[in-house]
């Protein structure tokens, strides 16, 4: 007979709560190094990297590199069907292209090492750089070329004195400003879909290995300052809406040292020689503080991301190995975030990368990025290489890593691929884990780790759970702050199936349940529902029976003779509710209304602006309104205790006091979204109950809609759209109406050419809205006055958006982003173009 399945054992209880820690969740976090098209394509890809040692010496001219110490120093040309047209048509050129049909963003690497590959020779002899014909023999040559060597002399000593123009040409910032401005020329700036980053060369600390024949020196602290500031200045001139990523090094020892410290070798970290000059100051905050000084002196920003490497010592780049080691590869993904957990082996001290790379901006240069952007926890062709890549996935997305980009992509049937899946497209249609974070813990993380976030498409709840044992383990599940309104989908990747993420039943859950998880297993809960805002119908009555005057208005505000009662039904919390508290507050000079107690049958009279009158009852309360004030009248804040039993209490709070049920009176763009809906130009991303999304990123497709809502009026509905104008933006897509008759308007030339392009599901950026509120205002041929850049210190004049910019600020529609910067590359929430939008439309809540 078949063996028994032995029974769940007990796993670590598990704690939600939507409505704690929330953040958003960079979608660049789900990024990979040279992915194929259709794993691209498949995972809806946020950004891909061309990167690695080989990207150095790329001669984008020649489309040619030079492999380095990887391959004997050697001079590649690149496979291509027509190098009689390069430039055009070189591997990048192809990279990117391939980027633009997945809708994936590119992450280029630029070479700062000084020297790139000099020629394009077809087949061997290839150019190399140590030639035994030239340099006598080595220790290794490459077998199909027995004439290039690995630079070693046959007892182990390196090869010196060789010739780098035996391989390269010197290059300076020159030749990266004309490779960035090529492709400028093909696809665009950054701000309209082109090159989004780039990498500020690979690993410079390991020239002097990597690249010896070319830069046989040590790295040193002064020298990654100043290529930094030289050839970052290149790539902001060519294009200064890309966003640049340094210093790009290999590993943990380089974060705190230079090539030149430990160059002496010996107990070289005794006496750091490099490090010690700079005032013992560890490299990466010594790097940071010196690009924060240059923008202090100089006006502009050169370094928008940190980024660094890392490779967990043990089991990056390996296969699943033993017990042992598979053991060890789950434990070490706490060295991303865990400050109490000491890497096992050379490094022996806490890692906790995320937060550490977030102290060194915060400490040395705020408002930097982060970016990891070559990682690997290895064995991706295991389903325990799956389970290490999905606790790295989550941890990225909780920590809030800006980007990071796996170093050796799986093969899409790999069990490394379906990590990604299960927060890209668990269901193979693009149905996805959310882009807000919430708060979500385990009792023990080592056992079954837990990430939650919100998705803003539905509001509903997405739910990873990586149980990390062999054995199938049963957990108790708390949900707060989220009331599910029906059972959730269960999506589960493990051992049991390496082939396909199967959907399984549905889950009944509530505010706590009970769940089993699978051994080795990675489990996806969809929980259907919204945040405690639903609570709001059970609490909140609009007696629209007593109307004498004013609009139907179910959103708490007083009109004239409407009264708002509050009743502790508790549809949705126990029967252990005692008391509920009613605050009105007034929002206007006109005052609010009148404040009743129905239960008491006291009132308070008027309530003026910024004062606030309260009810604590286990009735009813109402309030009246006295009549239309000028502007708003009042909100109307709801608070409800629970008793929870011993001695525990739990409290829930709604506002109800504006359109939105996420956009309170106290919400800081409360006026400018307030206004929006008013006339007509929004009905909010959800509903039941009506929400806003103030924290969404707004993307050039939404843009659209509000850019042409705000043309034609609220009820405007374009022409049926061709799908023949962008080539992303086939007829089916839900704004293509609005994005053809936006470019019929003059309002938009689209983001790239050859083909057109619209880039409809970018981010827009606070640069972009300048120039889309100031067409709307002024018209599609208006030009706004030269810029100075002196306005902003982050918008000088070679900014390509510069004198738009100013010109908004000199209209009063913005007046930065604080610190004296407009952060013009940021992308910007939908809160922020409520309130630029209704300003430039001159709305008011009057209206």
């Amino acid at each position: 007979s078949p063996t028994p399945t032995p029974p769940p054992g007990q796993g670590p209880a598990l704690a939600i709560d939507a409505t704690a820690a929330r953040h958003p969740i960079s979608p660049d976090i789900y990024g990979l190094n040279f992915a194929s098209e259709p794993l691209a394509q498949e995972l809806r890809l946020p950004v891909r990297r061309w990167g690695g040692n080989s990207t150095s010496r790329f001669n984008y001219l020649l489309d040619t590199t030079n492999t380095g110490m990887d391959w004997y120093y050697e001079n590649i040309p690149q496979a291509n069907d027509h190098p009689e047209l390069l430039p055009t048509g070189n591997t990048v050129d192809r990279f990117v292209e391939q980027d633009r049909r997945t809708g994936s963003r590119s992450l280029v690497t630029v070479p700062l090492v000084g020297h790139v590959a000099k020629r394009r020779t077809a087949g061997h002899p290839f150019d190399c750089g140590f030639k035994v014909s030239v340099y006598g023999p080595q220790q290794s040559v490459d077998p199909w070329d027995p004439d290039c060597g690995d630079g070693l002399h046959t007892n182990g000593t390196p090869v010196t004195g060789n010739n780098p123009l035996d391989t390269s040409v010197a290059v300076d910032a020159a030749f990266v400003q004309g490779y960035v401005a090529h492709l400028v020329s093909r696809f665009g700036d950054a701000a309209h879909g082109g090159v989004a980053y780039y990498n500020l060369d690979n690993e410079p600390m390991l020239w002097s290995d990597t690249h010896r024949d070319v830069h046989p020196s040590p790295t040193s602290y002064d020298e990654m300052r100043d290529r930094t500031i030289t050839y970052a200045a290149a790539v902001k001139a060519a294009d200064p809406t890309a966003k640049t990523l340094g210093p790009v090094v290999w590993g943990w020892t380089a974060y705190f040292w230079s090539a030149l410290d430990w160059a002496s070798g010996g107990n070289w970290w005794e006496h750091p020689q490099d490090r010690l000059a700079h005032g013992d100051v560890p490299f990466i905050d010594w790097y940071l503080g010196q690009m924060a000084a240059y923008e202090t002196q100089h006006g502009q920003r050169l370094l928008d991301l940190l980024d660094v490497h890392f490779y967990p010592p043990g089991v990056a780049l390996s296969g699943a190995g033993s017990a042992a080691t598979q053991a060890l590869r789950l434990r070490s993904t706490r060295l991303v975030w865990d400050p109490t957990y000491s890497e096992e082996s050379w490094i022996g001290q806490p890692v906790y990368l995320v937060p550490r790379m977030k102290q060194w901006v915060a400490d040395h240069y705020p408002g930097t990025g982060t970016a990891v952007t070559e990682y690997n926890w290895g064995a991706l062709d295991h389903i325990n290489g799956a389970l290490a890549q999905a606790d790295v996935l989550g941890i990225f997305g909780r920590e809030g890593l800006d980007v990071a980009t796996l170093w050796g992509p799986p093969e899409a049937t790999q069990p490394g691929a379906f990590a990604f899946r299960v927060f890209r497209s668990y269901d193979g249609a693009g149905a996805s884990f959310g882009e807000t974070g919430v708060q979500a813990g385990s009792a023990d993380q080592g056992v079954a780790s837990v990430y939650a976030a919100q998705r803003t498409a539905d509001g509903a709840l997405t739910v990873v759970v990586i149980n990390k044992t062999g054995t199938a383990l049963t957990s108790q599940v708390t949900l707060a702050g989220y009331a599910p309104s029906g059972a959730a989908q269960v999506w589960r990747y493990s051992s049991a199936n390496l082939a396909a993420i199967v959907h399984e039943a549905d889950l009944p859950v509530g505010a706590a349940f009970s769940a089993t998880f699978p051994a080795s297993s990675i489990t996806l809960l969809v929980v259907p529902g919204d945040l405690d805002d639903n609570l709001r119908p059970s609490l909140v009555t609009v007696d629209t029976q007593s109307y004498s005057g004013g609009s139907s208005n179910a959103n708490g505000v007083l009109e004239a003779g409407e009264q708002v009662v509050l009743s502790p039904s508790w549809r949705n919390v126990g029967p252990g509710a005692q008391s509920v508290t009613g605050t009105l507050t007034g929002f206007s000079g006109a005052g609010g209304g009148t404040f009743q107690i129905l239960d008491a049958a006291s009132s308070y009279g008027s309530v003026p602006a910024g004062q606030t009158r309260s009810c604590t009852t286990t009735g009813n309360c109402f309030a009246v309104g006295l009549g239309q004030p000028a502007s708003r009248p009042a909100h109307w804040d709801v608070t409800a205790s629970e008793q929870l039993g011993s001695g525990r209490t739990r409290t829930w709070t709604l506002h109800v006091g504006g359109s939105f049920a996420d956009v309170p009176a106290s919400h800081w763009a409360y006026v400018g979204v307030e206004a929006l809906f008013h006339a007509g130009l929004t009905t909010g991303c959800l509903q039941n109950p009506l929400r806003y999304c103030p924290e969404s990123l707004l993307n050039r497709a939404e843009m659209a809609a509000f850019l042409e809502r705000a043309k034609h009026g609220p009820a405007y509905v374009p022409p049926a759209a061709t799908g023949t104008l962008f080539a992303d933006v086939p007829a089916s897509h839900w704004a293509a109406a609005y994005i053809e008759q936006l470019h019929a308007d003059g309002l938009t030339t689209g983001c790239g050419q050859n083909p057109l392009r619209y880039c409809p599901e970018q981010q827009l950026t606070r640069a972009e809205m300048a120039v889309f509120l100031l067409r709307l205002e002024h018209g599609p041929a208006y030009t706004p006055p030269a810029g100075t850049g002196a306005v902003f210190s982050d918008v000088p004049t070679g900014y390509w958006a510069v004198s738009w910019i100013e010109q908004l600020f000199a209209e009063g529609i913005t007046t930065g982003c604080g610190g004296g910067r407009y952060c013009p590359d940021q992308p910007l929430p939908r809160s922020e173009m409520a309130v630029f939008l209704t300003r430039t439309l001159g709305l008011t809540l009057a209206e």
